[in-house]
């Protein structure tokens, strides 16, 4: 009899797992684990750090995900991989290189063992523009995001990677990080509806990941991710989105409540199942301990996820799709980025324990 699977990304602290860690994911079998900045040294090292979660998860079906957009969210970083350029860049030039830019990836992914790719980011170009989206958005045209995100979802896929699709329905115009603070949008629904019309392009992708923003003139009491009517209505209805749903990371300050109760809200609400990033044992220990398992509704979108990992890229010689890259892009891979969000949400973190 197959084991049930927890609705939950989990995380980890360090370059390998703990003990404690080990026994946790060996006894409640989480949909995966998302590695972090804290998690990566070597390739060699990332390497058997995702051997061994697999190993201690004992599924083949693991979810090994990560944030490598490229530009200022780039996790590999330190493993002299790329550099890669930020969506706002690829806005700028021949879609063809949001095509190179997924294979580009994807080799390295691939190489280390990681199977989702939490990119590319949907939301649309504001002026001005939510800190915590600079240089991350394609553009503030609609049809320029379709093309570039769709060409770049639909290469990731080709060569075996899962991508997630985010953040929907959006940031909108707010310019408050979500890392930090909770977003409210006073749009109307007919606002919202016209600027998310777009978002519908996505429906049929097999993951995607909410926002959490209050939308005040749809449910002024929730955030999306906690809130059934934006899910249903909006996500699952107007877009047409009948995936895998799963938050934005449920340890952000947008939300409220212990993590337990966050993780609860969100899958209550619509959610398949919840990320959560900052490695914190008893945390995760206590979102475990809900046994909180996916349905079988869950475990069909599951299956669309799993499927990709089937697919087998095509033979090409990635060192002239390199100079391709780089020959075009040069000029914006020198950008020195001060702020990522996440990892500054950590420190945070780290420093009030």
């Amino acid at each position: 009899m197959q084991r049930p699977v927890l609705s939950a990304m989990l995380s980890c602290q360090g370059l390998c797992l703990t003990d404690k860690e080990k026994y946790l994911f060996s006894k409640y079998n989480p949909l995966g684990v998302t590695l972090f900045n804290r998690n990566i040294s070597t390739i060699s090292q990332v390497k058997q750090l995702v051997a061994e979660i697999k190993s201690v998860i004992g599924r083949d079906d693991v979810l090994i995900a990560i944030d490598q957009e490229g530009g200022r969210v780039s996790r590999l970083s330190s493993l002299d991989i790329g550099p890669f350029a930020s969506a706002e860049s690829l806005g700028n030039v021949d879609i063809k290189y949001s095509k190179i830019h997924a294979k580009l990836i994807s080799s390295c992914l691939k190489e280390l063992g990681i199977n989702v790719n939490y990119s590319p980011v949907v939301d649309k170009i504001y002026f001005p523009q939510n800190p915590v989206l600079e240089t991350r958005c394609f553009s503030s045209n609609k049809r320029k995001i379709v093309s570039r995100a769709t060409q770049m979802a639909d290469t990731y896929i080709k060569q075996g990677i899962c991508p997630c699709i985010k953040h929907i329905p959006g940031h909108f115009n707010t310019i408050i990080d979500p890392h930090l603070n909770l977003l409210k949008s006073n749009k109307t629904s007919k606002e919202i509806l016209k600027d998310i019309s777009y978002l519908k392009a996505f429906s049929s992708y097999p993951l995607l990941m909410t926002s959490h923003i209050i939308l005040n003139n749809i449910d002024k009491e929730n955030p999306t991710s906690y809130s059934s009517r934006i899910i249903s209505e909006i996500i699952r209805g107007y877009i047409g989105f009948d995936g895998f749903l799963i938050s934005d990371a449920i340890d952000m300050h947008a939300l409220t409540g212990s993590v337990e109760q966050r993780a609860k809200n969100c899958i209550d609400a619509g959610c398949d199942a919840i990320c959560y990033c900052a490695g914190v044992y008893d945390e995760m220990e206590a979102i475990c301990q809900q046994n909180t398992f996916m349905s079988e509704k869950t475990l069909n979108r599951f299956d669309k996820i799993k499927n990709i990992f089937n697919n087998k890229p095509r033979n090409e010689n990635i060192d002239v799709l390199k100079d391709k890259y780089f020959q075009k892009l040069e000029c914006c891979l020198d950008v020195k980025y001060s702020y990522d969000a996440t990892e500054v949400l950590h420190r945070m973190q780290q420093k009030r324990r």
